[in-house]
């Protein structure tokens, strides 16, 4: 298999992992305040493709993340979903849900050799937006994500913020993760 079919994505094709350097900041309904929580880490991304879709080629990553806090053996965050690469368009698609049944497609212009990109995704946008259940859009109304990447060789970084309009804090919150993972296996 060819990497250089991935793009920007070719890097992070693998397992990686971090210790408790994953940084939560988010409100805590057990506290009633926004709080910070250490994390650890571990991501991996698969690799398929090609997608034919009519005109469009894409390349994916198929990819799962789980973080823990420390001392605990259940996670407290997972995701599921997609990285893409349409090398035409030069798009780079982040597609996820999370188990609280909400789901993003984030997106943007990326050229094919790049190690760092953001990413966006508005409420209400017909390509790269966001989808919440009922109650989640009723009590904690998210709408915005926004995901810087970079990687090397051997880590992949990422500061990402949600923006969340929650019935009970007074303010919009900024809801951020931000974590340094290293290279495991190029296997994933």
């Amino acid at each position: 298999m060819a990497n250089e079919e991935w793009g920007p994505l070719a890097g992070l094709i693998g397992t990686w992992e971090s210790g408790m350097d994953g940084l939560d900041v988010s409100y805590h309904n057990d506290k009633g305040k926004i709080a910070e929580t250490p994390y650890r880490e571990k991501t991996t991304f698969k690799p398929f493709g090609p997608v034919d879709n009519g005109e469009q080629v894409l390349y994916g990553l198929d990819y799962r993340t789980a973080a823990w806090r420390e001392g605990e053996d259940n996670p407290f965050h997972t995701e599921v979903g997609y990285w893409m690469w349409d090398a035409k368009a030069k798009q780079v698609i982040r597609c996820f849900i999370i188990p609280r049944a909400q789901a993003a497609l984030a997106g943007a212009t990326v050229e094919p050799n790049a190690t760092s990109y953001k990413l966006e995704a508005v409420l209400g946008s017909n390509t790269y937006g966001i989808l919440s259940n009922l109650y989640l859009d009723e009590v904690a109304h998210t709408t915005r994500f926004d995901v810087n990447i970079s990687f090397t060789a051997d880590t992949f970084s990422y500061d990402e913020t949600t923006v969340v309009e929650h019935k009970k804090h007074p303010t919009v919150i900024l809801h951020t993760d931000r974590n340094t993972l290293k290279l495991v296996s190029r296997e994933a």
